[in-house]
């Protein structure tokens, strides 16, 4: 058997390894280490001659080694290493006092504070920069996925978080540059969201970055000033744009000018909008229906004069042999619902005017002529007579069928029984259409069909009878339209605003047989005739078992009867009602009280009879007594009416700024705002079994047509 001997630096690195020693020490002691390890062997040739092989019968260590296995030793290593072990404990021991007294020092009372700074702590900003430019993020998003991404928020709605993808995203997070289609998207959804300010404050920053304004933007610039809350607000705006168009020099298209047209005629600058009809053909750009009918909706937004202007510029269409479309016949129905035609003068030269045009034109052109002419049951001799238009037509008392007038005709006439003095309401207005039949033959004739909303708005115009409702109904069926439960709800609106009240409520069975449910505009419109707080209670009863929260609108419905009837109780009712459901006041409701008290005052200094009993004194203390509780409950206790509305009015921008509270839902759900509304066929609803007319009721448009004479 063999040894192999070790040289001294294995061995010192072996010790130092296993005892962890620094490196000073290892400096210090190599020395001494390396001699004493020498002075333990007796002839250094042994140590010098290092991996060599030595048998033990040659080095006389045979005998040596068994004796080694019948006593045991310690290692040669370990009493080689044995002594310095020692060493070193005793230095460790050493640099534990001096650590001991140091710590003693320390502690010390009568050594106050240290030589140690504190450390200043970073600002979050620079900690924020720090870390932006040590690890730069890249765009994750290309633009067109921020512009698919805005228009995914547009068509759910929700337009504060399409904002949101620009001025936080884009802008904040991301560091990425928009271009002019994101602003374009985002200012085309603000214009139909009608929020206008911030519309122009993106145009404005589009212009800072110096982006290219084209057409597209100014036309829904135009659109978003046509959908402003506030008509002055909505007129300023757009003469500001008009301005920016003219200092660039940017010339209009057909589509900028219609966008603008729109636009004063929906604020009520009707002068304008016709000055831009004219100037759009002066620059010989081509005419459509559309321009023509944004000129109708400025008509109709003229309440006194609206009528007058829309027949002008229904038959100036007819002269640029334009054929009116769906929504044109829908916009002339509103002009006759909410408009007037002013002075009786003014009206028969508009008139004669206007025939006087058609013969013209009819007479010139052949081919136009047989395209636009009566048909055969209405003769020539009903033709504007030009001489009889400074009169009054009166009646002519003749057995002969009365022709009824209709002044869209292509020869417009009134009819041998019509009297201009005395046309001032919705339905009278609408007999100078032609009434029901006659419209919709026009409709016909020009090939349009009339959907739901048209008949809708058909029913808002209709003499209000039961004659007249079965008629529209019959229409409906022969048609084949479905109706939906908004047609029933104007139905409800119509009978309840004549005092028909039984006949309002006869309307849910109705709804009921073609399978529709009621809304919260169906109790709404129901309301209207609660009379009583009984009645009241009845119709709460009803909404809490459809599950349908009150609101303002249905209360200011029951506070119009309550204040009409002069029904303390029913009012004092209703204000409780309002208080116990948190619902917050509008102006309505709040104009009702004022106009109420105000009406409750006069008679009572006035010293009416029916004032000094003591039903009265008591019902209007109470009532007092109710109203100065209300008042101090909303915070608008000793302000006039006009503080107190602004007070209660909400901004309609206010939507967009605020934040969206955890845990409370959107004024309306997204799935439900996305649904349409149910319609169904109306074959079910037998109309000759509905009730018919009194016998001092007229039952048809010509006996109505009599009674307005």
């Amino acid at each position: 058997m063999a040894i192999r001997l070790l040289r001294v630096g294995a061995l010192r690195h072996l010790w130092y390894t296993s005892n962890k020693v620094s490196q000073e020490f290892r400096h210090n002691e190599c020395l001494k280490l390396k001699y004493s390890i020498y002075s333990l062997f007796e002839e250094s040739k042994c140590v010098r001659k290092l991996h060599i092989k030595t048998y033990d019968k040659d080095a006389g260590l045979e005998e040596q080694r068994q004796a080694n296995k019948e006593q045991q030793t310690l290692p040669a290593i370990e009493l080689i290493l044995e002594p310095f072990r020692n060493e070193n404990t005793s230095k460790e021991d050493n640099l534990n006092r001096h650590i001991d007294h140091f710590v003693e020092k320390l502690n010390d009372a009568d050594i106050f504070g240290n030589n140690q700074t504190t450390e200043i702590k970073e600002d979050a900003g620079d900690v924020m920069e720090d870390e932006y430019t040590n690890n730069p993020k890249s765009r994750t998003l290309r633009t067109i996925d921020y512009a698919r991404l805005i228009k995914s928020h547009l068509a759910e709605k929700r337009l504060k978080d399409a904002i949101a993808v620009l001025e936080v995203q884009m802008l904040k997070q991301d560091r990425a540059k928009p271009d002019a289609y994101i602003y374009n998207l985002l200012i085309s959804g603000c214009a139909k969201a009608g929020y206008t300010r911030k519309a122009f404050n993106l145009f404005t920053k589009m212009r800072q970055r110096g982006l290219k304004v084209k057409g597209g933007t100014y036309t829904s610039l135009f659109n978003a000033c046509a959908n402003a809350p506030s008509t002055v607000y909505g007129i300023e705006q757009a003469n500001r744009l008009r301005e920016i168009m003219i200092e660039k020099g940017y010339e209009p298209n057909v589509k900028n000018y219609n966008a603008m047209i729109k636009a004063f005629g929906r604020c009520g600058d009707v002068k304008t909008a016709y000055l831009l009809a004219d100037e759009l053909m002066e620059k010989q750009l081509p005419l459509n229906v559309e321009t023509f009918n944004f000129l109708l909706q400025a008509c109709a937004s003229d309440v006194e004069y609206g009528f007058r202007h829309c027949l002008l510029t229904w038959h100036k269409m007819m002269q640029y042999e334009l054929k009116p479309d769906y929504y044109t016949f829908n916009t002339v129905l509103r002009c006759a619902r909410d408009c007037g035609f002013g002075d009786l003068n003014t009206m028969e030269k508009v008139l004669h005017q206007i025939c006087a045009e058609r013969e013209e034109f009819l007479a010139t052109t052949t081919s136009i002529e047989k395209e636009t002419s009566l048909p055969k049951e209405v003769p020539s001799s009903n033709a504007l007579d030009v001489n009889k238009q400074s009169q009054v037509i009166e009646i002519k008392n003749n057995t002969e069928q009365l022709e009824m007038p209709n002044l869209l005709a292509a020869r417009p006439h009134l009819g041998s029984l019509v009297s201009l003095a005395e046309v001032s309401r919705p339905h009278e207005r609408f007999l100078l259409l032609g009434g029901l039949s006659g419209f919709l033959n026009l409709m016909k004739e020009c090939k349009i069909t009339p959907d739901i909303e048209t008949f809708t708005t058909l029913l808002e115009v209709i003499p209000p009878t039961y004659a007249a409702e079965k008629q529209l109904l019959t229409y409906v069926r022969k048609i084949g339209l479905k109706a939906d439960i908004d047609f029933f709800n104007i139905l409800i609106k119509k009978r309840s605003m004549r005092f028909d009240y039984e006949g309002a409520k006869e309307v849910i069975s109705m709804i009921r047989t073609a399978g529709l449910e009621p809304d919260i505009i169906t109790y709404g419109v129901l309301a209207l005739g609660c009379q009583t707080e009984v009645e009241s209670r009845e119709l709460l009863q009803q909404m809490k078992e459809n599950g349908i929260r009150m609101n303002i609108q249905i209360l200011g419905a029951m506070l119009r009867q309550g204040t009409g009837n002069r029904n303390f109780p029913y009012v004092i009712e209703i204000l409780q009602i309002s208080l116990d459901e948190n619902i917050k006041p509008n102006e309505v409701f709040l104009k009702h009280l004022h106009n109420f008290y105000d009406r409750c005052a006069r008679s009572i200094d006035a010293r009416y009879p029916s004032t000094k009993t003591k039903s009265f004194r008591r019902g209007h203390d109470k009532f007092c007594a109710k109203l100065r509780l209300y008042y101090e409950e909303q915070g608008i206790a000793g302000l006039k009416i006009e503080d107190a509305i602004k007070k209660i009015r909400e901004h309609p921008y206010q939507q967009y700024k605020d934040d969206d509270s955890e845990g409370v839902e959107p004024l309306k759900n997204q799935k439900l705002s996305k649904q349409q509304k149910v319609r169904k066929y109306i074959k079910k609803i037998k109309v000759e079994n509905l009730r018919d007319d009194l016998q001092n009721s007229l039952p048809n448009e010509k006996n109505v047509q009599q009674r307005i004479e």
